[in-house]
């Protein structure tokens, strides 16, 4: 791979997915493949045990790599061979939006972790070290491997798994033990989960595909569960799903200072999982806007030109767990500009000098690996 190539359109992001045996992460991860709001996901594992294969439909199988009837791809690799795969996956013959790394037998999630951040595919991005903790056996499983706490501590989300196996009051006590094994300055987010369920939106977006692109496909397992829960009734399931986290949008159609902003963003509260969206940061950069994309404490911008005629705004989605929404909104309102720049205003030294902060979240060919 030529490292300096120019990355595609839109990066990928790429999600490690760590938990000892028996924390569920294995049904997470197939929950993950059968709700994967039409993305193409890649999956990396030690071996093809970890995916439900036979409930899948298999159109084809290469060396180490399966093909999936529903677009998604499932790789067998050791951790030598990771950054090989990975550059096959964000290939354009894959196709894929997400790629999903089950750690186990691979590496440790630290690794894993610095793999991703250091690698110079441009094609990828860190998408987040989620962390799924067995809710029930946590206090046996912290005797059995206490290196766990040292997952907790850089895990960007934790999955407390099994929790309609214990009370409320236990829930709450894991709760702090987690919180209090996190990094300083930002434990993860953690939400609760049973069976694995998760809302796939925490991880990833839905796919948005060019018009027609999939309207003529065959069948896929996913459409046959789909089918069914919602014969069962299952939009009160996919309700109860997003209850687990909140959410918080935010508009503004005048700029944002960015210092005020890098602020916010350096002291994000614990709970607050994933930022994305676009900002104007006015006089500061005129040209561009910058799309933002943030992932427990990893945090990057990505200046894009402003389109032809298109409204000069910030839009931002914020999504965590145990957060004050009204709070967030407020202090992302506290970094607005005054008021909007006027159509002859131009960048000087003072504009220049306050973009320092987020330029330093911008990728360059020359740091690969920066974050």
């Amino acid at each position: 791979m030529n490292p300096t190539s120019p990355p595609r359109k839109q990066q990928i992001p790429v999600i490690v997915l760590a938990g000892f045996l028996g924390s569920g992460k294995t049904t997470l991860l197939n929950h993950l493949l059968r709700n994967r709001a039409g993305n193409r996901i890649g999956v990396i594992v030690n071996d093809f045990g970890s995916i439900e294969i036979d409930a899948m439909t298999v159109s084809g199988q290469v060396g180490s790599t399966v093909s999936l009837g529903n677009g998604c791809l499932c790789c067998a690799v050791d951790a030598s061979e990771l950054d090989t795969f990975l550059e096959t996956l964000t290939g354009p013959a894959a196709r894929l939006d997400v790629i999903v790394i089950e750690a186990s037998g691979l590496a440790e999630p630290q690794e894993l972790l610095r793999m991703i951040l250091a690698s110079e595919n441009p094609h990828i991005v860190y998408g987040g070290l989620v962390e799924v903790v067995d809710a029930a056996e946590f206090d046996a499983t912290r005797d059995r491997h206490p290196e766990i706490d040292r997952h907790l501590a850089v895990a960007d989300l934790v999955v407390l798994n099994k929790t309609d196996r214990i009370g409320s009051e236990e829930q709450t006590r894991i709760r702090d033990v987690i919180a209090a094994a996190g990094a300083p300055g930002g434990a993860a987010a953690v939400i609760g989960a049973a069976y694995g369920r998760i809302d796939p939106q925490l991880l990833f977006d839905p796919a948005l595909r060019p018009d027609g692109e999939e309207k003529v496909r065959q069948l896929t397992f996913e459409d046959l569960l789909r089918d069914r829960s919602a014969e069962e009734g299952g939009d009160g399931h996919e309700h109860h799903l997003h209850a687990a986290y909140d959410s918080v949008s935010f508009t503004a159609d005048v700029p944002m200072n960015p210092r005020r902003l890098m602020e916010f963003l350096d002291s994000r509260p614990q709970g607050l999982y994933r930022i994305k969206g676009f900002v104007d940061f006015g006089v500061g950069d005129r040209a561009n806007k910058y799309a933002v994309h943030a992932v427990g404490r990893f945090l990057r911008f990505e200046p894009q030109p402003w389109k032809r005629d298109e409204p000069r705004r910030t839009q931002l989605v914020l999504i965590g767990s145990g957060i004050a929404p009204d709070a967030l909104h407020k202090e992302l309102a506290d970094c607005r500009e005054s008021a909007a720049p006027g159509p002859d205003a131009t960048q000087d030294a003072a504009h220049e000098r306050s973009m320092w902060g987020v330029l330093r979240y911008v990728q360059r060919p020359d740091r690969p690996g920066d974050a």
